[in-house]
């Protein structure tokens, strides 16, 4: 496969997954009152991947419908299955068989993270451990329908639909959620109703996938009007910041019925916004390389993975021996992440992939693709 690396998008990837992991960071105290801000809103890192996730599989898989080849659908599970699955197990191994590498005690049955149910199964307040596996989740589900959707999307001679298509699914999950909460709301369960009604359910939270596949279908079949909002790449950058404030301030309540009717499509939005001047060396996202951004994306998979593990390590072995929000244990923590997640990745993520391009497990694997996709959301 040949492909051309972006600093932007992997500048994007980058600042996700260090993103999600700032905001993990509670579950070892946080980062102290003088560095709150920079986690608060960290869950957002998740989306950003959501968008790069449907944006990158979307063209690797529109692109040769577009050209009239036929789309394997083995090849394209095949596929995902050698990303996935080798370092995902890995790490669901190390949680079921060393319960002492887990940052909270309780964790769900094994069988419901090797069959991605767990984000529609879990007791939260019970079994936190490994629970940011939810993420993987909502993408294989995803990824269940998408090709089904790809080839409608090729078959259509006029693409005129499509956006309506996208549109009403984005309508529908607002919907959804706001009765969910009007419901939950009123009849209060004893439980953690947000995380396991509405925020981790995968009908609930496709509203960046769909913005990413939207962007894959205009790159795709719109190639001019892609071109077009490429060359106005900064002014994309300027709304996408601007939207992404706007969902900010209605996700000042996480869990209000504004955040979670509303704030969920303008941050897609905003983030859609934002792969768009990434894609592009034009924009002031994407025309530098920032040193380390590149790796950290490659690696961000395997961090994704890791990361609370690394987290729980260097807790019950250092931190009785050091003050609390220091420099010296943030960088400790980071060093530790760094170095597991790198582990994973090299010993075995990458060579997996290897195996999998050896093995050409997919007759798409000599497309010429332009844009590099790395890890979950990420692959």
């Amino acid at each position: 496969m040949i492909v051309e690396r972006l600093p932007g998008l992997d500048l994007l990837r980058a600042v996700a997954v260090i993103w999600v992991m700032l905001f993990h960071s509670y579950i070892v105290g946080g980062l102290g009152p003088d560095f709150e801000w920079l986690s608060r809103f960290g869950w957002a890192g998740v989306d950003m991947f959501f968008v790069l996730s449907g944006f990158l599989i979307g063209i690797q898989v529109m692109r040769p419908l577009q050209r009239g080849e036929r789309l394997s659908i083995s090849g394209f599970y095949a596929r995902r299955a050698w990303r996935i699955l080798p370092a995902f197990f890995v790490v669901l191994a190390a949680y079921a068989c060393v319960p002492s590498l887990r940052e909270a005690p309780g964790l769900q049955p094994w069988w419901q993270f090797a069959t991605f149910t767990v984000n529609l199964l879990i007791e939260y307040s019970k079994n936190k451990a490994f629970s940011h596996a939810w993420s993987l989740c909502v993408e294989e589900h995803f990824y269940l329908i998408f090709p089904l959707l790809a080839v409608w999307i090729a078959g259509r001679r006029s693409h005129r639909g499509v956006p309506r298509l996208f549109v009403a699914l984005v309508l529908f999950g607002m919907l959804l959620r706001a009765v969910v909460w009007l419901h939950d709301t009123a009849s209060d369960p004893p439980r953690n109703w947000f995380i396991e009604d509405i925020y981790y359910p995968s009908w609930m939270r496709m509203d960046g996938l769909l913005v990413g596949v939207m962007l894959a279908t205009l790159r795709t079949y719109r190639p001019q009007t892609w071109v077009r909002l490429q060359a106005r790449s900064n002014e994309c950058l300027f709304v996408a910041l601007a939207l992404s404030c706007l969902a900010f301030w209605l996700f000042r309540d996480r869990t209000g019925l504004l955040a979670n009717t509303f704030g969920w499509p303008l941050l897609s939005l905003g983030f859609g916004l934002f792969v768009i001047a990434g894609s592009t060396q034009k924009s002031l996202i994407g025309r530098w390389r920032i040193p380390g951004a590149t790796w950290v994306a490659a690696i961000s998979y395997s961090l994704y993975l890791s990361h609370k593990i690394a987290f729980h390590l260097v807790e019950i072995a250092l931190k009785p021996h050091l003050g609390l929000h220091t420099m010296l244990t943030f960088t400790l923590y980071a060093a530790a992440t760094l170095l597991l997640g790198a582990a994973l990745y090299y010993g075995v993520e990458r060579p997996f992939l290897r195996w999998r391009d050896l093995l050409n497990t997919s007759p798409s694997s000599n497309l010429r693709v332009q844009f590099q996709s790395k890890g979950n959301g990420f692959r």
